[in-house]
């Protein structure tokens, strides 16, 4: 398959957040990335999400963005708290561990979330 303009061979992790409760994207969730090595999980970096419930730009890419084990700590408990104005009570921080086994393709994380409960797949 030919690569078509803007189209890229570069890996790279993406995320999009949906908060289903109020059925918008969720703007100004923080978002903490972690490389995953056994026990231990290393940070990356901490990003938030604009008013699409999108980042700016990929959480990794190109070298960066290799093969092996990930999570991503979405802070839905804070994202809720600010929005409704009161603390939640159910959920807090959701973890979504997954592995990367291309670490030249795309890998899309949506988290689709309300204060009590949510639902994540490889996106496109």
């Amino acid at each position: 398959m030919a690569l078509g303009a803007g189209m890229t061979t570069t890996g790279r992790l993406t995320t999009h957040v949906l908060d289903t409760a109020n059925g918008t994207p969720a703007k100004g969730m923080t978002i903490d990335l972690y490389r995953v090595d056994g026990d231990a999980a290393v940070f990356e970096r901490s990003v938030v999400t604009n008013a699409d419930g999108r980042c700016d730009g990929p959480l990794l890419e190109g070298e960066a963005f290799a093969e092996g084990a990930y999570r991503l700590n979405f802070h839905v408990g804070e994202y809720f708290s600010k929005i409704n104005g009161k603390a939640v009570d159910f959920l807090d921080v959701v973890a979504v561990d997954f592995r990367v086994s291309d670490g030249g393709a795309h890998y899309h994380v949506p988290l689709l979330v309300s204060p009590f409960g949510y639902s994540t797949y490889r996106g496109s």
